[in-house]
Protein backbone atom coordinates (compact mmCIF):
# COMPACT_ATOMS: atom_id res chain seq x y z
CA UNK A 1 0.00 0.00 0.00
CA UNK A 2 1.22 3.49 -0.79
CA UNK A 3 2.07 6.21 1.74
CA UNK A 4 -1.32 7.53 2.80
CA UNK A 5 0.09 10.61 4.56
CA UNK A 6 1.01 12.66 1.48
CA UNK A 7 -0.53 13.95 -1.72
CA UNK A 8 -3.75 12.66 -3.24
CA UNK A 9 -3.95 9.66 -0.91
CA UNK A 10 -3.77 11.89 2.17
CA UNK A 11 -6.47 14.12 0.71
CA UNK A 12 -8.67 11.07 0.04
CA UNK A 13 -8.18 9.80 3.61
CA UNK A 14 -9.05 13.25 4.96
CA UNK A 15 -12.14 13.48 2.75
CA UNK A 16 -13.28 9.98 3.76
CA UNK A 17 -12.85 10.76 7.47
CA UNK A 18 -14.76 14.00 7.18
CA UNK A 19 -17.61 12.51 5.13
CA UNK A 20 -18.00 9.46 7.39
CA UNK A 21 -18.09 11.66 10.51
CA UNK A 22 -20.67 14.06 9.04
CA UNK A 23 -22.88 11.23 7.79
CA UNK A 24 -22.58 9.46 11.14
CA UNK A 25 -23.69 12.59 12.99
CA UNK A 26 -26.68 12.97 10.67
CA UNK A 27 -27.64 9.32 11.18
CA UNK A 28 -27.40 9.69 14.95
CA UNK A 29 -30.10 12.37 14.75
CA UNK A 30 -32.46 9.79 13.20
CA UNK A 31 -33.14 8.22 16.60
CA UNK A 32 -36.27 6.38 17.65
CA UNK A 33 -35.70 6.62 21.40
CA UNK A 34 -34.12 9.87 22.55
CA UNK A 35 -33.66 8.48 26.08
CA UNK A 36 -30.90 6.10 24.92
CA UNK A 37 -27.37 7.30 24.32
CA UNK A 38 -25.57 6.36 21.11
CA UNK A 39 -23.42 3.98 23.18
CA UNK A 40 -26.48 2.25 24.62
CA UNK A 41 -27.92 1.86 21.11
CA UNK A 42 -24.57 0.50 19.94
CA UNK A 43 -24.57 -2.11 22.71
CA UNK A 44 -28.05 -3.23 21.67
CA UNK A 45 -26.87 -3.41 18.07
CA UNK A 46 -23.90 -5.54 19.10
CA UNK A 47 -26.21 -7.88 21.00
CA UNK A 48 -28.41 -8.08 17.93
CA UNK A 49 -25.42 -9.26 15.91
CA UNK A 50 -23.89 -11.67 18.41
CA UNK A 51 -27.01 -12.85 20.26
CA UNK A 52 -25.55 -12.69 23.76
CA UNK A 53 -22.33 -11.71 25.49
CA UNK A 54 -20.82 -11.18 28.90
CA UNK A 55 -20.38 -7.57 30.04
CA UNK A 56 -16.61 -8.01 29.57
CA UNK A 57 -17.07 -9.18 25.98
CA UNK A 58 -19.37 -6.23 25.32
CA UNK A 59 -16.81 -3.82 26.81
CA UNK A 60 -14.15 -5.15 24.42
CA UNK A 61 -16.44 -5.02 21.40
CA UNK A 62 -17.60 -1.49 22.24
CA UNK A 63 -14.12 -0.25 23.22
CA UNK A 64 -15.15 0.90 26.70
CA UNK A 65 -13.87 0.03 30.15
CA UNK A 66 -15.63 -2.85 31.97
CA UNK A 67 -17.00 -0.61 34.78
CA UNK A 68 -18.59 1.63 32.14
CA UNK A 69 -20.18 -1.38 30.46
CA UNK A 70 -21.50 -2.60 33.80
CA UNK A 71 -23.30 0.76 34.22
CA UNK A 72 -24.61 0.66 30.63
CA UNK A 73 -25.95 -2.87 31.04
CA UNK A 74 -27.62 -1.91 34.34
CA UNK A 75 -29.34 1.06 32.65
CA UNK A 76 -30.49 -1.10 29.74
CA UNK A 77 -31.77 -3.72 32.16
CA UNK A 78 -33.70 -1.09 34.16
CA UNK A 79 -35.38 -0.01 30.89
CA UNK A 80 -36.35 -3.59 30.06
CA UNK A 81 -34.07 -3.77 27.03
CA UNK A 82 -31.67 -6.51 28.20
CA UNK A 83 -31.78 -9.51 30.51
CA UNK A 84 -28.94 -10.75 32.68
CA UNK A 85 -28.78 -14.51 33.03
CA UNK A 86 -26.29 -16.82 34.70
CA UNK A 87 -23.35 -17.82 32.52
CA UNK A 88 -23.76 -21.49 31.55
CA UNK A 89 -20.15 -22.39 32.41
CA UNK A 90 -18.94 -19.74 34.88
CA UNK A 91 -21.27 -18.92 37.77
CA UNK A 92 -19.23 -15.79 38.57
CA UNK A 93 -20.32 -14.20 35.29
CA UNK A 94 -23.57 -13.11 33.71
CA UNK A 95 -24.68 -13.25 30.10
CA UNK A 96 -26.47 -10.26 28.59
CA UNK A 97 -29.24 -10.81 26.00
CA UNK A 98 -31.53 -8.27 24.37
CA UNK A 99 -35.28 -8.40 24.97
CA UNK A 100 -38.06 -8.41 22.39
CA UNK A 101 -38.66 -4.75 23.26
CA UNK A 102 -35.05 -3.98 22.34
CA UNK A 103 -35.32 -5.89 19.07
CA UNK A 104 -38.48 -3.99 18.10
CA UNK A 105 -36.77 -0.68 18.89
CA UNK A 106 -33.68 -1.67 16.89
CA UNK A 107 -35.83 -2.67 13.94
CA UNK A 108 -37.66 0.68 14.01
CA UNK A 109 -34.33 2.50 14.30
CA UNK A 110 -32.92 0.61 11.31
CA UNK A 111 -36.05 1.34 9.31
CA UNK A 112 -35.87 5.06 10.09
CA UNK A 113 -32.16 5.35 9.34
CA UNK A 114 -32.44 3.28 6.16
CA UNK A 115 -35.29 5.54 4.99
CA UNK A 116 -33.13 8.58 5.72
CA UNK A 117 -30.23 7.14 3.71
CA UNK A 118 -32.57 6.11 0.88
CA UNK A 119 -33.76 9.72 0.66
CA UNK A 120 -30.15 10.91 0.42
CA UNK A 121 -29.32 8.31 -2.23
CA UNK A 122 -32.20 9.56 -4.38
CA UNK A 123 -30.06 12.66 -4.95
CA UNK A 124 -27.29 10.61 -6.60
CA UNK A 125 -27.03 9.80 -10.27
CA UNK A 126 -26.77 6.16 -11.44
CA UNK A 127 -22.96 6.23 -11.65
CA UNK A 128 -22.61 7.65 -8.13
CA UNK A 129 -25.08 5.09 -6.76
CA UNK A 130 -23.19 2.24 -8.47
CA UNK A 131 -19.93 3.45 -6.92
CA UNK A 132 -21.54 3.72 -3.50
CA UNK A 133 -23.01 0.21 -3.76
CA UNK A 134 -19.55 -1.10 -4.71
CA UNK A 135 -17.92 0.78 -1.81
CA UNK A 136 -20.38 -0.49 0.83
CA UNK A 137 -18.56 -3.81 1.48
CA UNK A 138 -15.24 -1.97 1.78
CA UNK A 139 -16.69 0.50 4.27
CA UNK A 140 -18.19 -2.42 6.20
CA UNK A 141 -14.74 -4.03 6.33
CA UNK A 142 -13.17 -0.79 7.60
CA UNK A 143 -15.83 -0.53 10.30
CA UNK A 144 -14.84 -3.95 11.66
CA UNK A 145 -11.03 -3.78 11.45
Amino acid sequence: MSDLTHGDDAAAVNSLRSAVMRLSRRLKHQRVDESLSPTEMSVLGTLSLCGQATPGELARKEHVQPPSMTRIVALLESKGLVRLEPHPEDRRQKVVTKTEQAEAMLEESRRKRNAFLATLVEGLDEDEWAKLRAAAPVLEKLAHL
